[in-house]
């Protein structure tokens, strides 16, 4: 297969890549390559309520990435962790959410 054998390429099958990808291929008309360059999210810690101890710095399954130095915090560089997994950065995040406040929605 060749990337013209599809209408549509997401890079990274985090919530947002998986959600736009089944969108898009749900009526059956379009075909859809999504690539992610991590493996799927068996492993155990993924899936284990605060299991994100053990998915903050695994190279296997984050990008461990650092932001660039900020001027208003002393040049200094702060951790940013995303996944390098299926599931993306919703997959390390230890099982947690926050629901969003009502207001912020209906302003």
């Amino acid at each position: 297969m060749t990337a013209t054998d599809f209408d549509y390429i997401i890079v990274g099958a985090g919530s947002a890549g998986c959600v736009l990808a089944n969108r898009l291929s749900a009526n059956g008309k379009h075909r859809v390559l999504l690539l992610e360059a991590g493996p799927v999210d068996r492993y155990p810690w993924i899936h284990i309520p605060i299991g994100y101890a053990k998915t903050m710095f695994n190279p296997k399954y984050n990008w461990c990435f650092y932001t660039e130095p900020d001027p208003g915090m002393n040049n200094r560089k702060v951790y940013w962790p995303r996944g390098k997994v299926l599931g993306g950065s919703s997959a390390i995040n230890g099982l947690i959410f926050i629901r969003g406040q009502p207001q912020d929605y209906e302003r």
